[in-house]
């Protein structure tokens, strides 16, 4: 995988061994401000990595709910800023003219504040209305264990960096999809479904989605948008998460590392279940 443009910087630092004191070229994780735009008004600005802003934009429009596929959406192109300080702006532009942007744009706001009790932020993806999770897709644990390591030696600006966060899709046959890295966790998986979004593949429901940092709220409910029934990290789920998954059936996997994992709902998918046994004639 190549590294996109603008996600790596270099700097001088000073560095400390053993004693020795030097002067050397390191590299950090770019971050810089992205603006997107819906219909010409301002929606929402996140902090993220530099690269793969179109499916950051188009996965972002998806998982929280402001379009439910690629058809409703008529352009979204990426922009330089009027100061020319980058390509820090996309411009989406969708087919319903009369979609209210303003009232998008606080209950965005809204849903992502950080006081917003648990309860509310559940209710709110109630009010979705998304997808029932298929219960047909199972994966063999052994395939889930090798899964973390396959995801680590793709991660590029990680290796590089040592800085960063990474998502990725796996389909049923525990084939590597698509990697995408970014300095926020959901930004990552953002730009995974978007990445999806704009192939044509949503519903994602015969997939499974790996994340290097831990399973919070905001990442379960953009698998559950994406119709991902099988949600693991690498480090723990928080509370909340547990209970939106458990409520809407996603098997979410915690602590995924050295052959050891934790299932906090929806076991069935990647357990074997017991058969009921046969009753005596």
């Amino acid at each position: 995988m190549r590294v996109p443009q603008r996600s790596v910087e270099w700097t001088q630092v000073t560095e400390w061994k053993d004693g020795a004191v030097r002067s050397v070229q390191d590299t950090l994780a770019a971050e810089e401000p992205l603006e997107i735009r819906l219909d010409g008004v301002p929606l929402a600005v996140t902090m993220r990595t530099p690269g793969h802003d179109i499916e950051l934009a188009s996965g972002f429009l998806l998982t929280e709910g402001i379009i439910d596929s690629r058809e409703q959406v008529v352009e979204i192109v990426q922009k330089i800023q009027p100061d020319g300080s980058g390509r820090n702006l996309v411009e989406v532009t969708l087919k319903q003219s009369n979609l209210d942007s303003s009232a998008v744009r606080r209950n965005f706001f809204a849903a992502s504040s950080c006081g917003i009790c648990g309860k509310a932020s559940i209710d709110a993806v109630r009010h979705r209305n998304l997808p029932t999770l298929g219960t047909g897709f199972e994966i063999d644990p052994e395939w889930l264990c090798r899964l973390p390591e396959t995801l680590r030696a793709e991660q590029e600006v990680f290796n590089r960096t040592g800085g960063l966060h990474a998502a990725a899709l796996f389909d049923g046959a525990g084939a590597l999809l698509v990697v995408r890295e970014d300095i926020g966790r959901h930004n990552a998986v953002d730009k995974v479904i978007g990445w999806a979004l704009n192939a044509g593949l949503l519903p994602l429901s015969k997939h499974a989605l790996v994340v290097s940092g831990r399973g919070g709220f905001e990442i379960v409910q953009k698998a559950l948008a994406a119709s991902i029934p099988i949600l693991a990290s690498v480090s723990a789920p928080s509370s909340l998460a547990v209970k939106l998954a458990r409520e809407f059936g996603l098997t979410l996997i915690g602590f995924l590392r050295d052959r050891r994992f934790v299932i906090y709902s929806a076991e069935f998918r990647c357990v074997p279940q017991p058969k009921p046994a046969k009753c005596a004639d």
